[in-house]
């Protein structure tokens, strides 16, 4: 068990650790008491209600490395979010980095061969709305919101 000096050496190394995450992030970090912070925290299934420790809004994948970069240093729980549409909650933990990939939701199309290729944060309606566009139909889901990752590494009922 660590003293309460170790914890508060913990504390200010995460806390250092945080605040250079920043530094290397093209998306925003969110933290408690940003203005952001409870909108970002929130995810679809309103009985949830973890409070992590940063939010990171991701906007290039760059961010990925550096978030699971921190997370491994720190020793602090990781979540991932795509649509953040998960009953159980994955998407979100407490006291740990919630890597919010909302924004990495870029889906293109291959006509000549058929295939679409997502961006980790694309949901359903992402994938819907460009496959219409030519023609496609995928079948992924029955839920707009999910996110596509989710849905094909967590499984799902669509």
């Amino acid at each position: 068990m660590k003293d309460e000096d170790d914890q508060t050496v913990g504390k200010a190394a995460v806390t250092e650790a945080v605040q250079q995450l920043r530094t290397h992030l093209e998306g925003t970090l969110i933290e408690p008491g940003d203005p952001d912070y409870e909108e970002a925290r929130a995810v679809w299934n309103g009985m949830i209600d973890r409070r992590p420790r940063a939010i990171v809004r991701a906007t290039a994948l760059s961010d990925i490395d550096a978030v699971l970069q921190t997370a491994r240093a720190t020793g602090l729980p990781l979540a991932v979010r795509g649509g953040g549409h998960n009953i159980a909650g994955h998407s979100t933990v407490a006291a740990g980095i919630v890597l919010d990939l909302g924004a990495l939701n870029q889906v293109s199309v291959d006509t000549a061969n058929g295939l679409l290729t997502v961006g980790p944060g694309a949901t359903l309606a992402d994938v819907d709305r460009v496959s219409t566009e030519h023609g496609l139909v995928v079948p992924l889901g029955v839920i707009s919101q999910t996110g596509v990752a989710g849905l094909t590494l967590g499984g799902g009922v669509g």
